[in-house]
């Protein structure tokens, strides 16, 4: 597991706009079930990633959008 994965991973979600509304919506209703849809993603893309992984990547990015879901999710992330 690479912090690249999740970088890959996070541009593969991030290209697929229904998919990140959904994520961003079980995420607000469900943050830890996010975070493991977000890892069953990480496989079936053979990017392996571990929560911890996902929350660091996410911390680290410089966009607004991606800072309110973190926001948002704090909970569960």
């Amino acid at each position: 597991m690479t912090a690249s994965n999740a970088a890959e991973l996070y541009a593969q979600i991030s290209a697929d706009h229904d998919l990140t509304q959904a994520l961003f919506r079980q995420a607000l209703q469900d943050p830890s079930g996010a975070i493991s849809r977000i890892i069953e993603l990480g496989q079936q893309f053979s990017l392996p990633v571990s929560s911890q992984e996902i929350r660091t990547y996410i911390s680290s990015l410089d966009d607004s959008v991606s800072k309110q879901w973190l926001v948002k999710a704090r909970g569960g992330l």
